[in-house]
């Protein structure tokens, strides 16, 4: 039996990255898991293939979460295919990296819908099902630039930041329902968004400041989702889990 069994995930962004990795190890766990994909269609039916593959069922929606409209189809889908939402991660999110002065706009308003808006409004479709039911856990992905911030990271800092204190706000609004609202905040790991950023070089020399001496992986913050989402987490909420190998402390 695993941590999560029977239980019903959604998950957004899980055709990679930390949505993909969490996404697997969930069903892993044992759980049911609707995969949520923007443009990667080929990514995402081969996470829900390994879902399959694991025992369990998986529903692949395809949806914008910049779009309200999206996220209501999202929770109308799961909901009408299993009946009940227990375990929602916000992970979709798009990053641009650039000198503040110079950026364009227009990548302002892409980041604040899809890091921010997308999170408050799949929440909310989900979140009375939730109340209902008297239950649930809810995981929004930050980032350690929510605590610290970085040159050229202004924007996409500042919607991890809120996320962090939308999230300390929220638990403490859902709590009496037996709803934990909680937050990891990834660091030191390669991902497909952040590979691109920096040369080999410069990556290696990186890891060896980081306490740990070397970078994450995926699969560190899917294991964090997976305590959060697991009764040894059910006294837990309103918090951040720093998933960073210490890199905060360098």
């Amino acid at each position: 039996m695993g941590r999560l069994t029977d239980r019903v995930a959604v998950i957004t962004g899980a055709s990679r990255g930390f949505g993909r990795a969490t996404a697997l190890r969930f069903a892993r766990e044992g759980a049911d898991v609707v995969v949520n994909y923007r443009s990667a269609d080929v990514d995402a039916a081969e996470v829900a293939a390994e879902i399959e593959r694991a025992g369990r069922r998986a529903l692949v929606v395809r949806a914008d979460v910049a779009r309200a409209s999206d996220t209501a189809a999202l929770a109308e889908a799961a909901l009408g295919t299993f009946g009940r939402v227990d375990l929602l991660v916000n992970n979709a999110a798009v990053m641009d990296v650039a000198a503040f002065a110079s950026q364009d706009p227009a990548t302002w308003t892409e980041m604040i819908d899809v890091n921010i808006y997308g999170i408050l409004t799949l929440t909310r479709a989900l979140l009375p099902s939730m109340i209902a039911r008297t239950g649930g856990r809810i995981i929004n992905l930050s980032s350690q630039l929510g605590h610290v911030g970085a040159e050229n990271f202004a924007v996409y800092s500042g919607t991890k930041g809120f996320v962090l204190m939308y999230t300390k706000s929220l638990a403490r609004e859902v709590g009496r329902y037996g709803i934990t609202v909680n937050a990891i905040c990834p660091g030191g790991i390669i991902t497909d968004m952040n590979r691109h950023l920096t040369s080999p070089e410069r990556r290696a020399a990186r890891a060896a400041e980081l306490p740990l001496r070397r970078f994450g992986d995926p699969d560190d913050v899917a294991r964090a989702a997976v305590y959060l989402a697991s009764e040894d987490g059910r006294f837990v909420t309103g918090q951040c889990v720093d998933v960073n190998g210490g890199s905060t402390m360098a």
